[in-house]
């Protein structure tokens, strides 16, 4: 069967446009979830090592029918696996949970001062060249930051995983992203429901019988942005799904930009403690 989701080139990889996102999936339900989402279609997921359900996604990626060749895997180190050698081996001990030989995408979970990003980047590398990951990248890393960790690598950063929905502009962020030949990830694409009671995007979704949530998700792929929609409801996962049979406007996705607020953002962009300016 071949890929069924569109695709966007990054760095030198292809990610399937939209995901599944296993945040806070606990107790067996990343399992379940991952199960039902490849059944739907879906060939992308996104797990990490700090979710603790590393092993459930494995456990579906075992269960399915879908060949593993089929199927992109993403997974983060997190933030204390950082220096060299502790990154190798946090990468060995994901692979044993997701059950794969290779993840497709691997990418630090957060900045952090300490140890240096050369040496940070240096073993994301090494873990490349040696064939555990295909593709790496960065996650909530801020636009000088990117820029720095991409002029410290050596394989090109695939994407770079960050907040992102119709209240939060990321503007700066997704134009270093093109400059670098990378893209950029969207968690919490739907604003963490907020988008359902969107009088702008229920009016565009009703154009199209298609709700506020698909509508903002139709908007974030036509982009060229990847998108990872969490989920623990079946129903929502198909419908979440179902964004590929509309296209927007020039004047609609102009108007769910126009969406973006100062105070849009809902997560802790970088953590106080690790004391990163963020522009």
């Amino acid at each position: 069967m071949s890929n069924p989701t569109p695709g966007v080139r990054s760095g030198d990889v292809e990610i399937p446009a939209i995901g599944l996102g296993t945040y806070q999936l606990e107790n067996g339900l990343a399992q379940t979830m991952t199960e039902k989402a490849l059944e739907l279609g879906y060939r992308h997921v996104d797990t990490a090592q700090i979710y603790g359900n590393e092993q459930d996604v494995g456990a579906a990626l075992a269960a399915t029918g879908v060949a593993r060749g089929e199927i992109f895997v993403t997974t983060k180190v997190w933030i204390d696996k950082f220096a060299e050698g502790d990154l190798q081996r946090s990468v060995d001990e994901s692979l044993k949970k997701l059950r794969v030989d290779q993840v497709d995408l691997l990418l630090l979970h957060w900045p952090k001062p300490k140890p240096a990003l050369a040496e940070t980047i240096a073993a994301l590398n090494a873990v490349k060249v040696d064939g555990r990951a295909r593709a790496i990248g960065l996650s909530n890393f801020p636009s000088a930051l990117m820029e720095e960790a991409a002029g410290l690598s050596e394989a090109p950063l695939a994407t770079n995983q960050v907040e992102y929905h119709p209240y939060l502009s990321q503007k700066t962020l997704r134009a270093t992203a093109d400059k670098l030949g990378a893209s950029i990830t969207a968690w919490s694409p739907l604003a963490q429901g907020k988008v359902a009671d969107d009088p702008v995007l229920k009016a565009i979704g009703d154009k199209y019988g298609k709700t506020p949530g698909q509508v903002t998700l139709r908007w974030q792929v036509q982009q060229g942005v990847i998108t990872i929609p969490r989920t623990k409801n079946p129903a929502r996962l198909a419908e979440n799904f179902a964004i590929f049979d509309f296209a927007l406007t020039d004047e609609e996705m102009a108007a769910v930009y126009g969406l973006a607020r100062p105070d849009g953002r809902i997560g802790d962009w970088i953590d106080a403690a690790f004391r990163w300016d963020v522009e």
